[in-house]
């Protein structure tokens, strides 16, 4: 074990509960005055009647803390202030240096998890409102296959549905040749749009392009065939978007809403024998308990139309069915923004009453805001458009590579390029990230592409300037025989920061929110800034310099880690 707080609580807990005479959490936490502070002993002298200092002392004298903190005392009101011993530190350093994990155990529990994120519309390109659910999906990804978990990535593409007669009877009139050639990467809202004009302007179209989605939905050949054109086309441009975007999404975790047409069926069966269904105004809906219009009635989920089609929550059904039954989920994980809350809470319920999600099995949706603009509206061009993710992604390269210019033009036209692409697209993820997900967040080129303050520049070039320093001291790696010696202030927090990454990993495993992650990265940059200014590497005496290059070591190696599980790349040079 390498986490210092998880050491105190197991040291710290047999003695508070010899003094309350049952369990008692020591509620440890990060000091002011101290590494740590305890702060059970305040809660337990309430409950106990006594005095809280009293207690605190009784629990500091039956405490075995000799070895790890030989400084602990009873402070204020009753806290226990808790130093740890250098060279315990030292040691717990050495730990994680020789361990290419850092210190992050894997799992003892593995769970087969699916994240279900992104979800863009066949036949239609991606745009801003795309964005955060792809990053926050990734991160869910990278963090939970660190972690030992099987991940499956699930990509619900809108592929059905109504708009599809309109957009198949357009590639019909142009061609097939003509509608790839359309449909190809970059060009899918202009054959949308020229599908929609049609279908506004002519009634024979519109009738056309009816009859279409009847015959899609029969599995009609003559149909099916310029459907897979579409998907095929689309699909290729997705690929494209999320291999510039650095996501882990890939053609085979595509799973469109047409996956599911096959199982629709059963659903509505499975739902009528268990006495769910219901009829309102021709449609057949499920009415889950506790869901209730503004006029207090009770909502529907209409899974059935009048019209005797399927509607999407009956394919949202099917999807958690399958998810559990066929694939063994056991943690579902639907990353989709906040307005979706109530349609997807009715579909969890319904799948409850179901008996679909049995126990251990649990499904959360992983909300979020909005991406807003200056004027604090949903992110848009000045026309009111959506803004396309790659025009988007293009300005932050742009803007990132005068930046890299200015501030290091030595570097070679190639190394520019690679370091602006990595030094953009991570600036817009971690600009995403490091802010709660459940809130909405300005988007500001300037703040994000910052080489100060809590940015991806920020830590990107504090890792890099870690690894210049091993690269003027002449080595790739440190000794690993070397036990860093923690003496100064610098030196102690950098050391108490690199050893909390176990606990921070866990955490954002289990809640998702991936602010704790980037806030304790900007802290450990910081701590190094701190460090590199305080604590001379090269110019140090023999000891102190190995001491020190280790510490060097490790910040790298942890920022990039921490900087991997959130999806952004960690050039070497900037």
């Amino acid at each position: 074990m390498v986490n210092p707080e998880k050491l105190l609580i197991e040291r710290l807990a047999p003695a508070f509960a010899q003094v309350a005479g049952t369990p008692v959490d020591p509620s440890i936490r990060r000091g002011r005055h101290a590494d740590f502070q305890c702060d059970g002993a305040l809660g337990l002298g309430r409950r106990l009647g006594r005095d809280a200092r009293e207690v605190a002392a009784d629990v500091l004298r039956l405490a075995r803390l000799g070895d790890l903190c030989p400084t602990a005392r009873v402070a204020g009101p009753g806290f226990i202030e808790l130093d740890l011993d250098p060279a315990r530190l030292g040691t717990l350093l050495a730990d994680i240096a020789a361990d290419p994990r850092l210190g992050v155990p894997r799992t003892d529990r593995p769970e087969t998890v699916l994240v279900d994120y992104s979800g863009p519309n066949t036949a239609k390109e991606m745009h801003v409102g795309h964005l955060r659910s792809t990053i926050i999906g990734d991160a869910a990804v990278r963090i939970l296959e660190w972690q030992g978990h099987t991940v499956l990535r699930r990509n619900h593409l809108g592929d059905w549905g109504t708009p599809f007669g309109m957009l198949i009877e357009h590639l019909l009139d142009i061609g097939e040749a003509e509608a790839a050639h359309e449909s190809s990467v970059g060009d899918l809202t202009g054959f949308y749009q020229a599908a929609r004009r049609a279908f506004d302007a002519d009634e024979a179209f519109r009738e056309r392009s009816r009859r279409r989605v009847v015959a899609l939905q029969a599995g009609d050949p003559s149909t099916l065939r310029p459907w897979h054109v579409l998907v095929a086309a689309s699909k290729a441009y997705f690929t494209t978007v999320y291999t510039r975007l650095g996501v882990r999404l890939t053609e085979d975790d595509f799973f469109g809403e047409s996956h599911y047409n096959d199982r629709l069926p059963s659903v509505i069966e499975e739902l009528s024998a268990a006495g769910l269904l219901r009829e309102s105004e021709g449609a057949q809906c499920v009415f889950p308990e506790g869901f209730t219009n503004r006029e207090g009635e009770p909502l529907p989920l209409i899974v059935r139309k009048s019209d005797g089609g399927f509607n999407y929550a009956a394919t949202d059904l099917a999807a958690v069915r399958q998810r559990v039954r066929e694939e063994g989920a056991t943690r579902l994980l639907y990353v989709i923004g906040a307005p979706q809350r109530e349609h997807l809470e009715m579909v969890f319920a319904t799948a409850r009453s179901m008996g679909w999600l049995p126990a251990p099995t649990r499904v959360e949706h992983v909300d979020f805001g909005y991406v807003l603009g200056d004027d604090g509206r949903i992110l848009r061009t000045r026309a009111g458009a959506s803004i396309k993710l790659v025009d988007l992604l293009d300005e932050a390269v742009a803007r990132a590579r005068a930046a890299i210019a200015g501030k290091n033009p030595d570097l070679d036209a190639d190394t520019r390029a690679e370091v602006a692409r990595a030094v953009g697209i991570g600036a817009v993820k971690y600009g995403d990230l490091s802010a709660d997900r459940r809130k909405d967040y300005r988007f500001d080129y300037d703040r994000m592409l910052a080489f100060d303050g809590n940015t991806a520049p920020y830590l990107q070039y504090a890792r890099v300037r870690s690894l210049s320093i091993l690269r003027r001291a002449g080595i790739e790696t440190p000794d690993p025989n070397v036990v860093p010696i923690v003496r100064e202030p610098a030196e102690r927090e950098l050391a108490l920061r690199l050893l909390a990454l176990p606990e921070v990993i866990e955490e954002v495993g289990a809640t998702l929110d991936f602010h704790r992650l980037t806030q304790y990265l900007f802290a450990l940059a910081t701590a190094f800034t701190t460090f590199f200014e305080r604590c001379p590497v090269l110019r140090a005496e023999p000891g102190i310099r190995d001491s020190r290059l280790t510490l060097c070591d490790l910040t790298a190696r942890t920022l990039a880690l921490g900087l991997d599980l959130l999806g952004i790349e960690a050039p070497d040079r900037m």
